[in-house]
């Protein structure tokens, strides 16, 4: 059963928190999805089945590159970068949340 108290993430929002969160610098999976539920004072949560097919999804974009390396409690894990396609996808993405936020705040206004 979901928690009450957790958001969940909207479609079309992923590619944005995963750039976003590489913007800072090269991160393994798992740290990208704690990353994004810190950032966010543990309202949202990104569940492996979600984060994991949007990753390869956004390599095969070319937006993010990978490479095996070791973590910081001697795992071996798969880091990700934003390569240089994906910043400006991240501003791309960045854009269009603006433009949504903005009309869901026009629309969630009572009648004038």
């Amino acid at each position: 059963m979901a928690d009450p108290d957790k958001l969940e993430v909207l479609q079309g929002t992923l590619d944005l928190l995963i750039l976003r969160t590489l913007q800072w610098g090269p991160q393994h999976g798992h740290g990208i999805g704690q990353s994004i539920r810190s950032k966010s004072d543990e309202l949202l949560q990104v569940e492996h089945g979600s984060l994991y097919p949007a990753l390869h999804r956004l390599q095969r974009e070319g937006w993010i590159e990978s490479e095996w390396g070791i973590t910081s409690n001697k795992q071996r894990a798969k880091f990700y970068r934003l390569t240089a396609e994906g910043k400006a996808q991240l501003a791309v993405e960045e854009s269009k949340w603006k433009l949504f936020v903005k009309a869901m705040t026009r629309a969630m206004r009572p009648q004038e």
